[in-house]
């Protein structure tokens, strides 16, 4: 887990430059927040001192019209102060939501684009706080961190000078318990950032272990597991009510003793000053300023401790999402080569890739689940590729979209290489109907779109029409605006997938992907998604994984895959001639769906 800093120090100044480069965009506002606060700091000692001439120059020695005037002087300069104050706590809070809105967007828009390999590794509740939680920590660097702690020790430093110029005696009696102020502060610090750290790392624990059971509840209870994942769960609950525990009890210590060190200095200031009154050393203004003093001390002394905890929280959390930033691995998009002119036809050459990818400090470690593939589909034709659960089918995809990337051989798209054209390109030229079907909460239309402006509700009708899904669409409230839920609770299995060959015609690609699509649904829907298949295939290339030998006869060209190889290749026809490992598989699966006698 992250530390508070890497440094180690209380107050990173490396990480704290880079928190204020997000304020480029908003510099005036935070300028001018600076120069508010400057401006406070100078006029805190301003009231107290105008009550002392009160009480000295217009109440001991009555004078009517002073009076008034120091009075208007009083209320003028708290107006002023409230401004102020006003002013200062709205630009913090627009600056720093503007920070973190605009590190959020920038946090999420590397995520969309980053290695799948990279999620693979990351559980996606540690993401999911740094994402939201963690940088809404980063706003309290602006509300209550470096600019609050900076005001306060202005205040601090010209108070102490204010109140040396009026007495020197008084003010070290009544800073006499700073000292040990000091040491309860520091004490604290510490206490408190130990705490937040255990916080933090506890919410994260939390937000992953609820974010996979959640995901994963159907499994949990078919298996009966609700009491002991409720154990887990309740063992991570109490690590982190304990670190809450543990920095509510350093609050709780350590106010109590700011509140009696302070009514101990107030105390001597008042039994000192006195004396002092009595004597005619001092006046009754001075003692009465000196304890407003004492409260402006006391009061940013009993801040800062809390200030400087904010910003350290604030801190780590900074941290924690510029080393997400710093460590997550983009796909390298340097592609120039236009994709126009594709037609469709892929070729694999010696392709070896591994899903370790660079992990592995010598490639004699890594695992490889293509090894050294090569193959060639035409513009217009229909590959299939076939072969047991582990063979490489699947990460032939994934190495064709770039979603992993290959360590040897080549994928050229028509003779091109394929990481010469823009990734974008290259993605929208080739779609892909996955066997577990994810859809997003929302409308029907907007999972088929996908967000992108140039597909029309009328685009959309007129594809569903071609592949036979406007009929379950038409049944459905609403239409194109009903509401699928989360992974599209509300849809059965084949509707679902219905829906996800249509949000793949409808961008019109030049590559047709179908890895096992079929293989999750029922016979009647399958026939369905079998017209909607060959709708779609007569149109451009396609690449077929299939799970059910059945769906893939009329295929141009057959690949039997074993332990990321091609070991047959052919049409149905030949392959069976073989006798080899198509056939065999043809075989088991013919076993498999003949139905079973039972002996009575």
């Amino acid at each position: 887990m992250a530390q508070p800093n890497s440094s180690g120090k209380a107050f990173d100044g490396r990480l704290y430059r880079r928190i204020l480069t997000y304020t480029k965009p908003y510099r005036n506002r935070f300028l001018l927040n600076l120069l508010i606060t400057v401006v406070l700091g100078f006029l805190s000692p301003l009231r107290p001192y105008l009550v002392q001439l009160t009480i000295d120059k217009a109440i001991r020695v009555p004078n009517p019209n002073l009076l008034l005037w120091l009075s208007l002087a009083m209320v003028a300069t708290l107006m002023v102060e409230a401004a102020l104050a006003y002013c200062a706590a709205w630009l913090t809070t627009w600056v720093g939501q503007g920070v973190i809105g605009d590190l959020r967007v920038q946090l999420f828009d590397r995520l969309s684009k980053t290695r799948i390999s990279f999620f693979d590794r990351q559980p996606v509740g540690t993401l999911v706080t740094r994402t939201i939680s963690d940088i809404e920590n980063i706003a309290d660097v602006f509300s209550q961190g470096f600019l609050e702690i900076m005001g306060d020790l202005l205040k601090i430093c010209v108070v102490l000078i204010w109140m040396f110029w009026i007495d020197v005696r008084l003010t070290l009696l009544a800073i006499s318990t700073l000292p040990l102020l000091a040491l309860a502060t520091y004490i604290f610090k510490n206490a408190i950032r130990t705490s937040f750290t255990e916080v933090r790392n506890s919410v994260a624990a939390l937000n992953a272990f609820v974010q996979e059971r959640l995901s994963g509840m159907t499994i949990i209870q078919a298996f009966n597991a609700e009491e002991q994942q409720a154990e887990q769960f309740a063992g991570l609950n109490h690590r982190y009510r304990i670190a809450n525990i543990r920095s509510n009890w350093a609050y709780s210590i350590f106010f109590p003793v700011v509140e009696i060190l302070s009514a101990t200095s107030l105390g001597l200031l008042i039994w000192w000053g006195s004396m002092q009154v009595a004597e005619g050393s001092a006046t009754p203004g001075m003692v009465v300023s000196f304890t407003l003093y004492l409260n402006l001390l006391f009061r940013p002394i009993r801040q800062l401790a809390d200030r400087f905890n904010t910003l350290q929280m604030g801190m780590v959390c900074a941290q924690r999402v510029f080393q997400l930033l710093d460590t997550i691995e983009t796909t390298p998009d340097l592609g120039q080569s236009p994709m126009e002119q594709f037609k469709g036809g892929v070729e694999f050459r010696g392709v070896f890739l591994s899903y370790q990818g660079q992990l592995a400090s010598d490639a004699a470690e890594l695992q490889w689940v293509l090894q050294g593939i090569s193959f060639q589909l035409k513009a217009g034709e229909s590959l299939a590729l076939v072969g047991s659960t582990g063979a490489g089918k699947t990460s032939v995809v994934q190495a064709l979209t770039r979603m992993y990337e290959i360590q040897k051989g080549q994928i050229l798209l028509d003779g091109v290489p394929h990481t010469d054209f823009p990734l974008q390109d290259l993605r929208r030229s080739i779609a892909t109907v996955m066997q577990d079907v994810f859809l997003f909460s929302g409308t029907i239309f907007e999972n088929v779109s996908m967000g992108d402006p140039s597909i029309s509700i009328e685009k959309a009708e007129e594809v569903a029409k071609a592949i036979g899904a406007m009929e379950f669409i038409d049944r459905l409230p609403g239409r194109w605006d009903f509401d699928v839920r989360e992974r599209g609770g509300m849809l059965s299995a084949g509707q679902r997938q219905l829906i996800a060959f249509l949000r793949a015609a409808v961008t019109q690609p030049t590559l047709l992907i179908l890895d096992e699509a079929t293989a999750a649904i029922d016979p009647a829907t399958e026939a369905l998604i079998q017209q909607a298949t060959v709708a779609l295939m007569h149109r451009q290339s396609s690449l077929i994984i299939a799970h059910r030998l059945s769906t893939i006869r009329h295929a141009t060209r057959i690949l039997v895959m074993e332990n990321g190889q091609v070991v047959e290749s052919g049409n149905h026809e030949e392959l069976m001639k073989i006798n080899g490992r198509y056939k065999h598989l043809i075989e088991i699966q013919f076993q498999a769906s003949k139905p079973k006698t039972i002996d009575l």
